[in-house]
């Protein structure tokens, strides 16, 4: 009786790379000789590479895998992250009057005996500071565009949270070589078909060139394709699209005008009449792509608000469009076979969850991979969890369009109440009474916390009123001692931090020096 665990790997790119990987790390390989990993991919099938950032939790998991920091940023383009600029989303710009709010990575500046986000809430709304600029010194960092550490700080730390922009398509290489380094197989060549058998769910996958390929755990990174979970065994996407609108991407990259051009440190989401126009910036390149609905927005005025963003420079450029079903499968395994990344479910490239869902679905099958017995032991509990965490994460999205003002068609469908899950319409009826809170969500659970909502809900307008509880917080003088020492914290670091443009060149000229081991 072979007692040995098979793992068949479907599709490279992020998903099917991270996955071999991080099982391979999680599992012991190769020194465990009782699982084998393989990843089957065709180098004739592209990577979509639809978003290029992460949120902070890939700090850890390039650290759990042994990838370090600098060769990362070297190899990938990478730049640091410290969070997203939101522009014109809460209300259509007049003229030259643009809002913009900032939702940083750092939590809100904490003192015991003294939670700050209720003395924020009561003062002048006329005169107070944006709720992330008087709730911590990231705000100042980012707008300064200094980076979120220093070069003699050790990998993946310094005195801000962060997370990257990267290039997809080199992530994967990078992640491919850490995958061999661990002991998976690679099989490069083409799938030609997927049979099925009425107990386990998959039987075997067909290759033009090996021939069929058997495991005991089949693991879908095929993409939108979704051969196994989707094609071979019938898995139905549940659509969200009455939810979250958006379902087509325009995309292209833009050189910078100079090498020495400052690079921003966080991600720009600029809002337009049926969506919004993401602008990421790589060591070499700017990414940038217009996200819509093309329920409200035709591909040619999609490709002129594109255009109008870009400005001279897209008159050469070629787009890419991508075309996506918001939503998600609620049955991610299913017998042998389980879906990660966009197999399973895509949403739409706002606050970078595509990366973050693929973290959460391979830490989950590492954590309960059976070692014996049935292989499917762990499907209902881990579709229970992945579901409510991509239903948390819808929830979370739609509370960057339900929230605004804005005028258009668009804008004011994400308004209509039969768009807004109820778990969101309830939480916002309590909000309008005490600012979120920890008890709101279960961890476990929960890609946001609920610090991160505060930040959208305040940055687009969001009215708590405590005014008739005003008595119940006296410390009014301590409070305003602590914002004023985060002001003083913040124009220190942009004086003391390096700017992010010449941190990256540093890393990537001096290699050897840019990091303490």
């Amino acid at each position: 009786m072979d007692s040995k665990r098979r793992i068949l790997i479907v599709g490279g790119g992020t998903a099917g790379w991270l996955a071999a990987a991080y099982l391979a790390r999680s599992l012991g390989l190769p020194d465990n000789k009782h699982v084998e990993i393989t990843l089957l991919e065709s180098a004739e099938i592209g990577i979509i590479g639809v978003g290029e950032g992460t949120f902070p939790t890939i700090r850890n998991t390039l650290k759990f895998l042994g990838i370090e920091e600098a060769r990362f940023i070297r190899e990938t383009s990478a730049t640091f992250k410290q969070g997203i600029r939101f522009t014109d989303w809460a209300r259509t710009p007049d003229g030259d009057d643009h809002h913009h709010f900032f939702h940083p990575f750092e939590a809100p500046f904490y003192a015991e005996g003294a939670e700050l986000v209720p003395y924020w809430l009561l003062q002048d709304e006329l005169t107070r500071p944006p709720f992330a600029e008087a709730m911590t010194i990231q705000n100042r960092v980012a707008e300064a565009k200094r980076a979120p550490k220093r070069p003699d700080e050790s990998d993946f730390s310094g005195p801000l949270n962060y997370a990257y922009h990267f290039d997809a398509a080199s992530l994967a290489r990078v992640l491919a070589g850490r995958a061999a380094e661990l002991g998976v197989r690679h099989i490069e060549d083409l799938l030609e078909g997927v049979e099925t058998d009425g107990e386990r769910g998959i039987a075997r996958v067909l290759t033009r060139e090996h021939g069929p390929l058997e495991a005991d755990l089949y693991v879908d990174c095929t993409g939108f394709r979704a051969e196994l979970i989707g094609r071979a065994l019938g898995e139905p996407l549940k659509s969200i699209r009455s939810i979250l609108f958006t379902n087509r991407a325009l995309t292209c990259k833009i050189p910078y005008a100079s090498t020495a051009t400052p690079l921003e440190s966080y991600t720009i989401a600029t809002a337009h009449e049926a969506g919004w126009t993401w602008d990421i910036g790589l060591r070499g390149a700017r990414g940038i792509g217009c996200v819509y609905s093309s329920d409200h927005l035709s591909d040619d005025r999609a490709a002129e608000i594109l255009r109008a963003y870009v400005g001279a420079a897209a008159d050469d450029l070629p787009f890419r469009r991508i075309a996506f079903d918001p939503g998600y499968r609620e049955r991610q395994w299913v017998g042998n076979c389980v879906a990660v990344g966009l197999a399973g479910g895509f949403l739409e490239p706002l606050e970078s969850t595509g990366v973050v869902l693929i973290e959460a679905a391979i830490t989950m099958i590492a954590e309960l991979f059976p070692h014996s017995g049935p292989i499917d032991a762990p499907a209902r509990r881990f579709n229970q969890l992945i579901a409510a965490r991509y239903d948390n994460i819808i929830n979370f999205l739609k509370l960057h369009y339900c929230l605004s003002q804005r005028d258009e068609p668009f804008w004011r469908d994400n308004r209509d109440e039969a768009s807004i899950p109820e778990r969101l319409r309830e939480l916002l009826e309590q909000w309008r009474y005490r600012p979120p809170g920890r008890f709101d969500f279960i961890l476990d659970l929960e890609s946001f916390a609920f610090f991160n909502y505060q930040y959208i809900l305040y940055g687009m307008g969001f009215r708590t009123d405590l005014s008739p509880g005003r008595g119940d917080f006296p410390n009014v003088r301590a409070a305003d001692r602590i914002f004023a020492r985060i002001r003083s914290f913040g124009e220190r670091a942009t004086q003391d931090l390096p700017s992010h443009r010449a941190l990256i060149d540093q890393i990537n000229e001096e290699p050897e020096r840019a990091f303490a081991l």
